[in-house]
């Protein structure tokens, strides 16, 4: 099987790739050959993700995040990531903040895939993204949102909403959109070293 036919990239998938991600055909190409070197089957499990996810947060603990990352990506929810979903993954993760960005983090909140937000679904992916955290880096988080709790309280004053209720995604967007604070709640960025 070893020529570069039976493992090139079908021309459909990178174009879409090419208009749906900031990635160059060379980049695609790139992750797509390491990708078939990592992924024979052409099929990512979870725990190959968590694997590859693990090495961005070397320093903590990544893989409950990563879990939640690689359900929201998991479209048809077959348990298994293709190279397409997992382009967009990357792109989603790493790309600035643009509505579908926004329309990404939905999903990652959406831990139930209801097609709405609640408070508790808000703690546990706060939960999940404070394990992200490098610990001398929580000291140094403000007063309002040292712990997971208050991260997830602080976020979700952010909607307007009392703690029974639910947020649809259209409010979710507007909410981060319209606060500052709240597209810095929804993840964890490194600081740049």
């Amino acid at each position: 099987m070893g020529n570069a036919t039976s493992s090139a990239i079908s021309k459909e998938i990178l174009e879409d790739l090419k208009l749906t991600t900031k990635f160059t055909e060379m980049e695609i190409c790139q992750w797509y050959e390491n990708f078939q070197k990592q992924c024979p089957t052409g099929r990512i499990t979870p725990e190959e993700f968590e694997e590859i996810y693990t090495r961005f947060f070397p320093e903590t603990d990544a893989k409950c995040y990563a879990r939640h990352v690689f359900r929201s990506f998991d479209t048809n929810d077959d348990g298994t990531l293709d190279f397409k979903e997992y382009i967009i993954a990357l792109h989603m993760t790493s790309s600035g903040k643009t509505t579908r960005k926004l329309e990404w983090a939905f999903s990652l909140f959406d831990v139930d895939k209801n097609g709405y937000i609640n408070k508790s679904e808000v703690k546990e992916i706060c939960q999940a993204i404070f394990k992200l955290i490098p610990e001398d880096e929580q000291k140094k988080l403000p007063e309002d949102e040292n712990t997971p709790e208050k991260r997830a309280n602080k976020l979700w004053a952010y909607f307007d909403k009392k703690d029974n209720e639910r947020l649809a995604e259209g409010e979710f967007i507007k909410g981060v959109i319209e606060n500052e604070n709240a597209m810095r709640l929804i993840q964890y960025e490194p600081p740049k070293q």
